[in-house]
């Protein structure tokens, strides 16, 4: 806290600031659990127990129909996948350290730091959970395909991207309303449970029904993916530019509004929660 700042190149500046967010994201793998690999494998435990609950659900109520042809486990994958990692990145730049917390009194800490480091333990233990998951699938059960993994696995960054986004600008707002940020982010988290459409396809819906989902970023990577992953599923009634101007409108005003709180945090805010 107390030591001499020494001036630094620009270059130096910045491996400064990627090591800090290195150090930073570590600490946020670790801190959900004391043993970063059973952190991991609850994490997969959950995936997993999300693939069986629709696979069960699909075939009960006879869905399987409405399915792209493929692998159907794959179908289920490629919608649970995407859906989990918008909604744990969004709950974890939500739930990043503040402006107010104990942690930006150590010099080097900053907010900036914070929502970096929370974001990328997010998708780094999406990105590892998903990787093991499929390769269990892929040798215990059924050889996977994916007609295009590249861009396939460019969807699952852009539902991470705008994840974040989405978390940026709650965040910009915890502050001042931190119980109306939290039912705000529950109801978001459930709702796209049904609007992130990854129960159907967008080529399937009636064109009464597109307006409900349309409007969700998520819904369009994950019909993106789809079309990514399965040869038989060209996607008509999505876009990839929709999101990304999407999430990138909203980390702008994200942003904003961070710096505006940021200057004006107060400690006491913290004592009301």
């Amino acid at each position: 806290m107390y030591e001499k700042q020494t001036p630094r190149t620009p270059y130096g500046s910045v491996m400064a600031l990627l090591e800090l967010i290195y150090h930073a994201t570590v600490r946020e793998v670790r801190k959900s659990h004391g043993n970063a690999v059973w952190g991991l494998v609850m994490n997969m435990i959950q995936t997993v127990i999300l693939v069986t609950i629709f696979y069960f659900m699909f075939t009960i109520l006879g869905m399987k129909r409405n399915a792209v042809r493929g692998d159907f486990v794959l179908y289920i994958m490629s919608g649970i996948f995407l859906f989990m990692t918008h909604i744990k990145a969004m709950g974890a730049v939500v739930g990043s350290e503040g402006p107010a917390s104990a942690m930006m009194k150590h010099a080097p800490m900053n907010t900036l730091v914070a929502i970096c480091s929370a974001a990328l333990a997010s998708l780094y233990t999406q990105v590892l959970s998903m990787a093991v998951v499929l390769f269990i699938y892929h040798v215990a059960i059924n050889p996977i395909e994916i007609h295009d993994p590249v861009g396939t696995f460019g969807m699952m960054l852009l539902a991470w991207y705008s994840g974040v986004a989405v978390g940026m600008l709650l965040l910009s707002i915890k502050p001042w309303a931190p119980d109306a940020v939290s039912i705000i982010t529950s109801i978001y988290s459930r709702a796209n449970m049904v609007a992130s459409g990854k129960m159907f396809l967008a080529n399937n819906l009636p064109a009464y029904m597109l307006p409900f989902f349309s409007w969700n970023p998520l819904f369009h990577t994950i019909d993106q993916a789809r079309g990514f992953a399965f040869i038989n599923y060209n996607p008509h009634y999505s876009s990839i530019a929709y999101p990304m101007y999407v999430s990138l409108t909203l980390i702008m005003l994200g942003l904003l509004g961070e710096f505006f709180t940021r200057k004006r945090v107060s400690m006491s805010w913290s004592a009301k929660r």
